[in-house]
């Protein structure tokens, strides 16, 4: 008979298990080495960045996972309840492009990570010839520009909505 294939596809078919990038999350915790994005960086050079994650309706996403790759650097850190993500870093030097930061973003409901850049604030020279800079609507290039609050960098992602960050196709 043919039926017994039908069954047999429909048995396996029920048995599939999905795989990571088709879970909503949060499954980041268990991957982290350590508590936060602070390991390892001190001296005179070092800055503080601070920022929250945020979805389309301005709440704080608290189970994100945030990293940063520059320079000779790479970090990594968990958002809080708050969707707030912290790092000590050194700026990265100047080259052919501004100094900055590339910002990869990890949070439930995202089946693919998202890519974007964070630009620092005392770059206006290097930020205004930017290449990818320049790319980019002139309203929106503030959402990857970093803005100073007292002795720290704040740099809030915004997910969707208004004033969402620019991200990347890569």
């Amino acid at each position: 008979m043919d039926a017994t294939p039908r069954l047999e596809s429909r048995r396996l078919s029920e048995h599939r298990i999905p795989t990571p990038s088709q879970t909503v999350g949060p499954f980041f915790g268990y991957a982290l080495p350590f508590e936060d994005g602070d390991d390892a960086v001190s001296g005179h050079e070092a800055m503080r960045i601070e920022g929250q994650l945020l979805d389309g309706a301005g709440e704080p996403v608290p189970d994100g996972l945030v990293e940063l790759w520059g320079g000779q650097q790479f970090k990594r850190c968990r958002t809080d309840s708050e969707g707030v993500f912290h790092f000590t870093v050194v700026k990265p030097a100047a080259g052919v492009e501004a100094p900055h930061l590339d910002v990869t973003i990890f949070a439930r409901g995202l089946l693919r990570h998202l890519a974007t850049r964070m630009y620092f604030p005392d770059e206006e020279t290097a930020n205004a010839s930017d290449r990818v800079l320049n790319l980019i609507d002139p309203a929106r290039r503030h959402t990857l520009i970093a803005h100073r609050d007292d002795a720290v960098l704040r740099f809030d992602i915004r997910l969707q909505g208004e004033s969402e960050t620019v991200f990347f196709a890569l």
